[in-house]
């Protein structure tokens, strides 16, 4: 089963004037409209909103879609009540992430939304996981769109009939979970960014968006990064586990019955820590390019890790979260794709 994102659906939003589209990971929407700072200011203080219409939308509708979809991914949810925003992991037979899947059920469809490009993999794994229960999938990516804003605006922005906003759970911690963070629960950078995905019809996404200031994904990945949020396929790669990145805090419940890659999951837990640990970055700002997604980092001449994210910050400046040996020590400064850089621990070695 492939994570690697894609370009799913162009958005209509790239006709705005002053759009300029995104690339990799967030080809088919807009990286800015031609003031990212301003942007990402705008979009922390919940006053715009970000086009997110390239991500995958599917539906689970039938009767055993809560204890199923249990059954098979890292979340507790039999008996979710309607509204209450999940999230969830798909995992491999050994424990490896392979989808995330941002979860809200409205009472008689549960209504996911997964990284561009992977909709149609989840699709076709999920239907086939089916056997005889009373279940079934869809992808209507090509029907709804994802918006993302600060829940207040989100909220604004539903239209009638529309299913609930999901309201993203990070950082909080669920029940049944647990954090592998080095920082104190109430110092925990995420505490700052307030983010929810609103689904509008495609066809009118314009139209809801009219009078709304936007945002690019220039703005939400720096937002997304200094809040130490993971992002499957960038802080990802095949051999990824979620202790590495803090993601039990909240995608995976401890205590809930058997799943695919439950094995793994418990025995680092209960026996060991993670072999790699998610760092945040601070970079040196005199340097004009960014690292790149893959880009090495270096303690020394030795190669520890690699560069998940990079972005500008619009008070933090040059920032970045990287993937890197457990051994590494945590007070000594990397090199990130040759730029000098300061850890900030994420996940405690």
């Amino acid at each position: 089963m492939t994570t690697a994102p894609g370009i799913a659906v162009a958005s209509a939003l790239l006709t705005t004037p002053s759009a300029v589209a995104a690339e990799g990971p967030d080809a088919g929407v807009a990286w800015h409209y031609g003031d990212p700072l301003r942007e990402q200011r705008r979009l922390a203080a919940g006053e715009a909103a970000v086009d997110l219409s390239n991500r995958g939308v599917l539906t689970v509708t039938g009767t055993d879609r809560l204890s199923w979809l249990h059954s098979m991914t890292t979340q507790a949810l039999t008996g979710t009540p309607a509204g209450e925003a999940r999230e969830t992991l798909v995992l491999s037979p050994h424990g490896h992430v392979e989808h995330d899947l941002h979860l809200v059920d409205d009472g008689a469809t549960t209504w996911i939304t997964v990284e561009p490009g992977t909709a149609g993999v989840l699709h076709d794994w999920l239907d086939r996981m089916r056997f005889m229960l009373r279940v079934e999938v869809a992808d209507v990516t090509a029907d709804w769109a994802v918006v993302g804003a600060a829940p207040a605006l989100a909220a604004r922005l539903r239209v009638s009939d529309a299913p609930p906003i999901w309201v993203d759970p990070w950082p909080a911690l669920g029940p049944g979970t647990a954090s592998y963070a080095a920082a104190p629960e109430e110092d925990h950078p995420g505490r700052e960014r307030s983010f929810a995905e609103v689904l509008v019809p495609r066809a009118g996404l314009a139209e809801v968006l009219a009078d709304v200031p936007l945002a690019g994904s220039w703005a939400s990945e720096a937002l997304r990064v200094a809040a130490w949020r993971p992002r499957l396929g960038l802080e990802t790669d095949h051999r990824t586990i979620p202790h590495e990145v803090d993601w039990l805090r909240t995608a995976v419940h401890l205590e809930k019955g058997c799943y695919r890659g439950q094995e793994t999951v418990a025995r680092v837990h209960n026996l060991g820590r993670p072999p790699r640990r998610l760092v945040f970055l601070h970079l040196d700002g005199s340097e004009h390019t960014l690292p790149a997604h893959g880009d090495p980092v270096l303690l020394g001449e030795r190669q520890v890790g690699f560069v998940t994210t990079a972005a500008r910050h619009h008070e933090l400046g040059p920032i970045a979260l990287a993937l890197v040996k457990r051994s590494a020590p945590a007070d000594a400064p990397l090199l990130a794709a040759g730029v000098a850089a300061a850890q900030e621990v994420v996940v405690a070695p």
